[in-house]
């Protein structure tokens, strides 16, 4: 088995990489939450057909996806994940999945491709995201710094809040 088709099993759900035939359920549950900038369905599916190995879904006992993280190696710096978006159905957050999540996807891609520093953006508006990110630099013992990466004037409709990005490392040896 390599390790992109490595599985945790963490509080009775399965975390492991994405397939095609997750995309809808991807889309579903970042619609469902809230709080996240959705994407067209077809984009989740392409996600999950282009960036498998970057992305983790947690999966229920009967298989059925309840939380993914999506992410993808920057270009300019393949020794970072970019985290694009986690999402949790509402049944399981508050429960410790999408930090788990973080945690099994990070473990995997730096197993496979030796990432050291993780990226996200965050809207100051989101307390749920800027806890996650303090709470997994502290458990992999890393540095978090934040800066303004796209001010709220980027984008074209008004009214988005601005995105800080959040530079998380380096790692240390729990996610390498």
């Amino acid at each position: 088995m390599t390790t992109a088709h490595m599985t945790a099993q963490v509080d009775g759900l399965r975390i492991g990489p994405a397939g095609i035939d997750d995309g809808a359920a991807l889309w579903r549950i970042a619609r469902g939450s809230g709080e996240l900038d959705l994407n067209s369905p077809y984009s989740y599916l392409l996600w999950c057909r282009d960036f498998a190995d970057t992305t983790a879904v947690a999966r229920a006992a009967s298989g059925r996806p309840v939380g993914f993280v999506t992410g993808y190696l920057r270009p300019e710096s393949p020794e970072t994940l970019f985290v694009w978006q986690v999402a949790v159905e509402g049944s399981h957050r508050g429960s410790g999945v999408a930090g788990s999540l973080l945690d099994a996807l990070t473990t995997r891609v730096a197993a496979e491709h030796g990432v050291s520093r993780v990226e996200a953006t965050v809207t100051p508006g989101n307390l749920a995201s800027d806890r996650l990110f303090r709470s997994y630099a502290r458990r992999h013992g890393a540095d978090l710094t934040q800066e303004v990466l796209f001010p709220s004037a980027a984008f074209p409709a008004a009214g988005h809040e601005s995105e800080v990005l959040y530079r998380i490392g380096p790692l240390g040896p729990s996610a390498s």
